[in-house]
């Protein structure tokens, strides 16, 4: 065979090789996806203890054994599915472009945001709750987690101190704090609903409720990082004596 068909049938085997590696890697990629959203249904459904792995096969239609070539147990899988639901919620969050918008329309968004997240995302706040109940025992081991939520409180910060030079936030808020309060206003509400609609006789979960409680999140927390607005001043003010008693205008 001359040289120059050999060549040629060595590249066709070659891009064949090329494809069907190309192939299996997008299989192995999708079965791996389709384990990680079975186990997080499973786990949000039933809690780390609760969890069978026998029924994460069911779910995601792959053979037991399969789940084990692809994550070493229960608890690496676990871990895998925390670390894939908080790459999830930043993700959607870096569409909201923080860093572009005016900063106290940004902090709004990001409120707005995290409330429709979690409603939308029950599984998040479940898988959330599972894992402080091992003390976040699966989370310290992971080499990502840090690395997925930095960015975010970066992102925060800046806005932070484009608010504070142009006068319209108050100075010295620390992001991380404030993103905890925006994410705890959200999450006791949801996660306590049950119990706080019969300790307190109203119904948490209908859409009225849930756009008031929405308005209250954004009043509080706009409410806390708005610049203060200099009062208008008295007629009469009073005024502090040198010893800091107070002392009757004339």
């Amino acid at each position: 065979m001359p040289l120059i068909h050999r060549l040629v049938n060595y590249v066709a085997m070659a891009s064949r090789s090329s494809a069907v590696v190309e192939i299996r890697s997008r299989d192995a990629d999708r079965t791996r996806e389709e384990i990680l959203r079975a186990a997080m249904a499973e786990f949000a459904g039933h809690g780390f203890g609760g969890a069978r792995m026998g029924a994460i096969a069911e779910r995601s239609g792959v053979d037991k054994k399969l789940i084990y070539y692809y994550f070493a147990g229960k608890d690496e899988l676990f871990l895998a599915v925390l670390e894939q639901t908080y790459a999830d919620i930043r993700a959607a969050e870096r569409e909201l472009h923080l860093e572009a918008s005016d900063p106290l329309e940004a902090i709004r968004s990001l409120v707005a945001f995290t409330w429709r997240y979690y409603l939308a995302h029950p599984e998040f706040l479940a898988l959330l709750n599972s894992e402080n109940m091992h003390r976040a025992g699966h989370l310290r081991r992971s080499r990502r987690i840090r690395q997925m939520n930095s960015p975010l409180i970066e992102v925060l910060a800046e806005v932070l101190v484009r608010g504070e030079k142009t006068g319209e936030l108050r100075a010295g808020i620390d992001p991380m704090q404030l993103y905890i309060s925006i994410a705890g206003l959200a999450y006791f509400y949801l996660s306590n609903n049950h119990t706080l609609a019969t300790v307190f006789g109203r119904e948490l979960m209908t859409a009225k409720a849930h756009a008031a409680r929405l308005e209250h999140m954004c009043a509080v927390i706009v409410g806390y990082v708005a610049a203060p607005v200099a009062p208008a001043p008295r007629r009469n003010p009073i005024r502090l004596c040198p010893d800091n008693t107070l002392r009757s205008p004339r």
